[in-house]
């Protein structure tokens, strides 16, 4: 009697236990989302009913109109949105320049600062809390959007750097060398054609640094202290009160807080997809 499975069983098989963990994992990392969403349409008594419950009895929208006609709460996202587009815009362009930079030239300090770049991307963010602080206050910058712009891009800029550096090396010369030769200048050849061909990166890039600065919480409770001046990680933590905690509305803000990283995946993750630039050199 022959016991040797066929290879067609033991592909069937592995692709079976694949999909299986690949699901398991699915359900884990989903959960929690789904059970926020739940918990924003739930009131505070219904949330802590026993035994627990996935679906809510009665779907209030309350929170979310609580959230939605707060001024307050508001504000928190206005300032989420304009810190996270500012220090997207500027990362994106400061990174561009230098990713630029170092992919085409040659210049003196060149590998000690390709070092010091890789090098802040290991330095964890909190133990530059103090020393940030008292920088910001020298500067008078203490409580202002400039303060969380610069701080972010601190912390921002490194990534971009060394992804759009990476980017530029895939791209080849000749793109430059027939701009310069049709009377075009190094600067007319990044941002006409290199820039253009450098979606992918850029998006990628672009998303990223978002996502950095909109979820930021330590340095948005430190450098600021006005209400008008908070962001949505620091509101939500806001709703934590002394006696009580408002569940559902930090599950509602919670939910509306993820919505602009949901949807910048949505719309661009096909320009994650990399070879924009084949055939850009013919042979």
């Amino acid at each position: 009697m022959n016991n040797v499975i066929p290879k067609s069983a033991r592909t069937t098989i592995s692709k079976g236990l694949v999909i299986i963990a690949l699901l398991a994992g699915a359900v884990y990392a989903g959960f929690p989302v789904l059970w926020m969403l739940s918990s924003s349409l739930k009131s505070n008594t219904e949330i802590f009913a026993y035994p627990p419950r996935l679906v809510a009895e009665s779907f209030s929208f309350s929170a979310y109109l609580s959230v939605l006609t707060s001024s307050e709460k508001l504000r928190y996202f206005f300032n989420s949105y304009l810190v996270a587009l500012l220090v997207t815009l500027f990362t994106l362009i400061v990174g561009s320049l230098a990713g630029y930079s170092f992919s085409r030239y040659q210049f003196i300090f060149k590998r000690p600062l390709n070092m010091i770049i890789i090098g802040v991307q290991a330095v964890p963010p909190i133990t530059l809390l103090i020393p940030y602080f008292g920088l910001i206050v020298a500067l008078r910058l203490f409580n202002t959007y400039a303060a969380l712009v610069l701080t972010y891009m601190v912390f921002t800029l490194p990534y971009a750097i060394i992804m759009m550096t990476g980017y530029f090396n895939t791209l080849p010369k000749e793109l430059d060398e027939a701009v310069m030769m049709d009377g075009g200048s190094r600067f007319v050849a990044l941002w006409r054609v290199l820039i253009p061909i450098s979606l992918p990166g850029l998006v990628a890039t672009g998303i990223y640094t978002f996502m950095q600065a909109w979820n930021e919480f330590l340095f948005a409770l430190t450098l600021t202290k006005t209400t008008d001046m908070r962001t949505v990680p620091v509101g939500i933590a806001l709703l934590m009160g002394q006696h009580s905690y408002e569940w559902n509305e930090m599950m509602a803000m919670s939910v509306l807080g993820c919505l602009p990283v949901l949807i910048l995946y949505l719309f661009f993750q096909r320009y994650f997809i990399a070879g924009m630039t084949a055939g850009s050199v013919k042979g």
